[in-house]
């Protein structure tokens, strides 16, 4: 009788170690998941975020030279330069363009990129320099102005462009932040499964040997 009660004994106390390493072994699997998570979090705040901040920085530089180039027209200065210079500023902007489509865009940031390349393609782009100045006519006023207001719209959809950079930026970190405190909480529950498993495992080897001195 008594073997048989102390083989129940052992059953049940195997049986809840294999249950708790089990638990163990599943939050070890939550974790790395997690942990994955987290890389990847953090992979696309920098690649999908910081880095267009800087594509969106080298686009308005870009912008403001072609500006300044367009409201400075009445200089003395070579015009088919002029031109070339316009036209090489537009040519990187849209290099830029060609690798901020390839990050991972949100609806608005399609739609405001959309705007602003269909701007420097269609209204930006200045065939002759005498659209802006001829030594007959002057400073084409009207025409500058016309320009001005399409760079300012540009500027607006850039505007927009950095603004949804922090946003998305601010809602992955927040996103980053639950995942690391999820994980914490983990962590804690695996130091307390220890715990259980530690005292169990101290009881069924200090029951073993009392039961044994008994026997003695």
């Amino acid at each position: 009788m008594p073997d048989t009660r102390l083989r129940k004994k052992k059953i049940r106390a195997l049986l809840i170690i294999s249950v708790l390493l089990l638990l163990i072994y599943a939050k070890n699997l939550i974790e790395r998941q997690s942990f994955r998570s987290i890389s990847s979090t953090f992979t696309e705040v920098y690649n999908d975020r910081l880095v267009v901040v800087g594509y969106i920085f080298e686009i308005s530089e870009s912008l403001f030279q072609i500006q300044k180039l367009v409201d400075h027209c009445n200089l003395d200065y070579d015009y088919s330069k002029v031109l070339n210079e316009i036209q090489g500023q537009e040519a990187a902007i849209l290099t830029i363009i060609e690798d901020f489509e390839k990050t991972k865009l949100t609806p608005k940031e399609e739609e405001y990129l959309g705007e602003f390349k269909k701007i420097i393609v269609n209204d930006l782009n200045i065939k002759s320099y005498d659209l802006l100045y001829s030594d007959s006519n002057g400073v084409n006023i009207n025409q500058v102005k016309l320009y001005d207001q399409k760079i300012s719209l540009a500027r607006k959809d850039l505007d927009n462009l950095n603004n949804i950079q922090l946003e998305e930026g601010e809602k992955l970190i927040s996103k980053a932040k639950v995942l690391i405190n999820r994980s914490q909480i983990w962590a804690q529950f695996e130091v307390a499964l220890l715990i259980i498993l530690i005292i169990v495992m101290f009881l069924l080897v200090f029951r073993k040997s009392e039961e044994t001195k008994g026997m003695i």
